[in-house]
């Protein structure tokens, strides 16, 4: 089971880039989801998948958009 943790600033809070921004969302979907022992999820893979992804790119990257527009991050 993978369980994800927020990457926080020194500060201890969440930045508010749209990168930041973007990662709470899918860590919340992960985590208000929760595992289903009894079948595999395919949005959960989607969201850890996408969550994967943008951990791999920069701020600057246009996968940073395209992942706001899916998620509807402000």
């Amino acid at each position: 089971m993978l369980v994800w943790t927020p990457i926080t600033r020194q500060s201890g809070q969440m930045g508010d880039s749209l990168k930041d921004r973007v990662r709470q969302t899918l860590l919340r979907r992960l985590n208000e989801d929760g595992p289903d022992p009894e079948q595999d999820d395919t949005r959960a893979v989607a969201v850890a998948a996408d969550l994967e992804a943008l951990e791999m790119v920069s701020a600057e990257d246009p996968l940073v958009e395209e992942l706001a527009r899916r998620y509807l991050v402000f």
